[in-house]
């Protein structure tokens, strides 16, 4: 298993926008440098040719400002911020893009041998915002 920790903010890599001659580009400017990100931090491992991959993802969402109280208790969550970033971005779109970084990074030839995927979002309350993604081979 090749564990790998990805510092940035994960960006959802969405639908695509026609800007004229058959050309198309991201709807979102965060795209490229998250998938930049990612596959710079997969090059710094070798992974094996494995028949089969299995990913397991856990992002790492930064929390709003609104979910913290204000004046002298700034640095304290409000009693009704949510748990878990249920919210933007969707969750199957961060996937697309983390699993075009990591193919671009040498993990696998192609996303379609992806066969096992377990992915989380979850708020970065100890850590920088990122993703923790571990890449296996599966039987």
């Amino acid at each position: 298993m090749i564990e790998i920790d990805v510092i940035g903010t994960p960006a959802p890599q969405g639908s695509k926008r026609h800007v004229g001659g058959g050309r198309m580009v991201e709807s979102s400017k965060k795209v490229k440098p998250w998938r930049n990100a990612v596959s710079a931090e997969a090059l710094n491992h070798t992974f094996g040719p494995w028949p089969y991959v299995g990913v397991s993802v856990v992002f790492r969402l930064k929390r709003p400002k609104s979910h913290y109280r204000t004046g002298r208790f700034a640095d304290q969550l409000r009693p009704d911020a949510p748990r878990y970033p249920a919210k933007y971005p969707d969750l199957d779109k961060l996937c697309r893009s983390t699993l075009d970084g990591l193919k671009a990074g040498g993990a696998f030839e192609d996303d379609a041998l992806v066969v096992v995927l377990d992915a989380r979002k979850v708020f970065a309350e100890d850590s920088e915002p990122g993703a923790r993604i571990q890449v296996f081979p599966t039987l």
